[in-house]
Order: C-alpha cells, then sequence, then structure tokens
C-alpha cells in the first residue's frame, strides 16, 4: 500500500504541474484510505504537503512578479492567525465522540465529511466553464476601495484559515476569487499570490502540530519529494497537452472522489 501511495503523490504532484491547482485536494483521501492515516493526522501531513508544493509554485510566480505583497498583508495575516489557532487549540480541543441532541458523530468522520463537502466546492469550480466577466467592475471597484471592503477581505482570509486548519487543504478556489474581485488583481496575479498565501498558511498551520503529534519525518519529506518530481514533470508536459481540457476532466474525477468519501463515511463507515 505504501508504493501505491507513493504513486498516488505522484500523479498528484503531476496533475499540478498540468493544471496548475487542485490536485493537493486529494492527499487527506490517499493519506487515509491508500496509506492507513487517521484523517486528523492526515490533514496535519496535507498541511505540510499543501504548503510545499504550494511554496514552489510560488516561486515560479515570484520570479515573474506575479505576487501582490499588499493583497498578502490584507488577507494572509488573518488566515495564518486562524489557521494556526485551529491546529493547535480547536482540534485537539474537539471530543472523539460528539454529540448533537440524540445524535452522535465521530471526530474523524466529521472531518472527512467537511472534507467531502469541500471536496465538491473545489471541483465544481474546476468543472464549470469560465465565461468572459461582463459585469459592471465599477461597483466591485468602489466596494474594494470602502471602508466596508478591508474588513471583509480581512473576514474572508480568516474563513479560509479556518477551512485550512479543519481539513489541511489550501482553499485556493475560494482565494482566487476574492483576490480578483476584491483586491482587483489580474488573474496571474491573484493565482501567484494565492499560492503564496496557501504555502504560509499551510506550513504556518502545520507548526501547531508539532511537539503534540508524533510526526513521521522521513515519510512525510518522501511524500513531498515524489509530489514535488510529480510537479517537474507535469510542468514539462504541460507545454503538449492543453490545461483547460484537462481542469473539467480532473474536476468530474475529483467530484467522483467526494461522492465516494460522502458515501463511505456516512452509508458504510
Amino acid at each position: 500500500m505504501i508504493l501505491a501511495g507513493f504513486i498516488a503523490f505522484l500523479c498528484i504532484g503531476l496533475i499540478l504541474g498540468l493544471i496548475g491547482g487542485g490536485g493537493s485536494i486529494l492527499g487527506v483521501p490517499v493519506l487515509v484510505y491508500i496509506l492507513g492515516y487517521s484523517p486528523e493526522s492526515a490533514t496535519t501531513y496535507s498541511l505540510f504537503i499543501v504548503g510545499m508544493t504550494s511554496l514552489i509554485g510560488a516561486v515560479a510566480y515570484l520570479r515573474k512578479g506575479e505576487i501582490s505583497a499588499e493583497a498578502i498583508a490584507q488577507f494572509a495575516i488573518s488566515s495564518l492567525i486562524t489557521v494556526f489557532c485551529v491546529r493547535k487549540f480547536l482540534m485537539p480541543a474537539i471530543p472523539s465522540i460528539i454529540h448533537v441532541f440524540n445524535f452522535e458523530i465521530s471526530k474523524q468522520v466529521l472531518i472527512m465529511v467537511v472534507f467531502s463537502i469541500l471536496i465538491f466546492f473545489s471541483s465544481f469550480s474546476m468543472i464549470r466553464k469560465r465565461k468572459p466577466n461582463t459585469r459592471d467592475q465599477v461597483k466591485w471597484d468602489e466596494f474594494a476601495k470602502s471602508p466596508m471592503g478591508t474588513p471583509f477581505v480581512i473576514l474572508l482570509g480568516a474563513l479560509v484559515g479556518l477551512i485550512t486548519g479543519f481539513v489541511g487543504a489550501g482553499g485556493g478556489f475560494i482565494i482566487v476569487p476574492v483576490l480578483i474581485f476584491f483586491l482587483r488583481l489580474k488573474f496571474k496575479k491573484a493565482i501567484g499570490t494565492s499560492l503564496c498565501i496557501i504555502a504560509i498558511n499551510s506550513l504556518f498551520g502545520f507548526t501547531g502540530n508539532i511537539g503534540s503529534q508524533e510526526i513521521d519525518w522521513l515519510f512525510l519529506l518522501s511524500i513531498s519529494t515524489i509530489c514535488v518530481i510529480g510537479i517537474l514533470l507535469g510542468s514539462i508536459i504541460s507545454n503538449k497537452v492543453s490545461p483547460q481540457k484537462l481542469k473539467p476532466a480532473f474536476g468530474w474525477f475529483t467530484l467522483t472522489v467526494g461522492v465516494f468519501v460522502l458515501i463511505k463515511e456516512t452509508l458504510l463507515g
């Protein structure tokens, strides 16, 4: 099963290199269902893997000058504080069995169910065809410059931090639209800035588990290295394959994984 897990992470890296995002969200299901880690441990490992892979992607955009320091300052600070607090304080405080009225659910199942919902949103963002934006941009510009704009962006940053900390995923499908619509970044700059924010959030959130959770560093570094190799291979192949055609297909595959996770944890668990 370890070999299967390594191959799976090589494929995840390959997908990241080909379409520029989305593949890392499959890290948790691979860690849980193929490599046998508990959901809580899987989210911890996923934070490190997502952080490292996003960091590599961010470096490429940094060299091109496609990263906004101002956007990072507005969005990332609230986000990284939230993700650290979630990993350091909230996750350990959640009981192993949660009772809601006469219904009970385990912490591990809750993590995977929330994760499956996140997969649905992520897959839909890849499947749907993007149409040219014909909306009047003046209203968005006025909102972004208004006193209400900055607190709203900070609030969204905290929301992304909560999601990242709880399920160990980057939340790029939320970050990119926020950067485009509310901080008025161009698409490529939004992608580069998003990768930078995801890297900061994930790696900072991962530090919240150091000392309180046993970490297999050799395994973690090995998996991350394999994922990086996949990214490099994907980047080479991407010149010969259209990412626009691959993204919807991968979106449908991701949606299938989300349905499997939800059924596995609710009906078959």
